[in-house]
């Protein structure tokens, strides 16, 4: 089995001994993001919904250097440290086309979890 590491600069750099995504075959394992400015390496300004905007640009960037894009996700983990922002990332997921109802389409299954800081 091949492993193809993935690599755009139009994400933030892989920060350690990972990959930002590997390509097994017609498979793709993305590595998590965090809303950093990948020309900065910064956390973005903002608030929750602007940090989420930069987290899915990041994914989408990954996602198309791999010849994919995140309408083709099959599963997504969200961790949030405050549960009052579940809404905020549905609302943002689906501008990015990964919301399970829009426009009636199969789309990613996900799970939210809480973490602490």
């Amino acid at each position: 089995m091949s492993k193809t590491p993935v690599h755009t600069d139009s994400a933030p750099s892989a920060i350690g001994t990972y990959s930002q995504a590997i390509r097994s075959g017609n498979l793709l394992f993305m590595s998590g993001q965090i809303p950093l400015d990948p020309a900065t390496m910064e956390v973005v300004e903002g608030d929750f919904a602007d940090r989420a905007h930069r987290v899915f640009r990041n994914l989408a960037a990954v996602a198309e250097a791999a010849g994919a894009n995140l309408d083709q996700a099959i599963k997504l983990t969200i961790y949030l440290t405050d549960l009052d922002n579940f809404a905020t990332v549905n609302s943002v997921m689906a501008e990015y086309s990964m919301s399970p109802t829009r426009r009636g389409r199969h789309s990613a299954s996900h799970r939210c979890r809480r973490v602490s800081t």
